[in-house]
């Protein structure tokens, strides 16, 4: 079964806020650019078997079952957030791994 994948729009802010802090950090555009385009392709991987993902620190506080996608390595790593509902994949927050777990 192929699940559609949305962005709530506070994902959608966390994501350009990411890509603006990594393209001032990096002074390169050519990495900012290629990190966005490689998480949003992580992003849309969840289309296909979303539960592959283990559930996020978070779910033991939300009444939804939130789960997590880990992106990058070491210290660049991040965790996109999410909830599946019927046969559609919320994105709901991108954390860099630094960040606290949501309450």
């Amino acid at each position: 079964m192929a699940f559609q994948v949305k962005y709530t729009p506070s994902a959608k802010a966390d994501l350009r806020k990411a890509y603006q802090w990594l393209l001032e950090e990096s002074r390169s555009p050519e990495i900012a650019y290629t990190w966005f385009n490689e998480i949003t392709q992580a992003v849309e991987s969840l289309t296909d078997n979303p539960k592959r993902c283990k559930l996020a620190p978070e779910n033991n506080y939300f009444s939804q079952e939130i789960r997590q996608l880990l992106y990058g390595k070491r210290h660049g790593q991040y965790r996109v957030l999410f909830t599946i509902e019927e046969s559609t994949v919320w994105i709901l927050h991108l954390r860099h791994c630094a960040q606290e777990h949501l309450r």
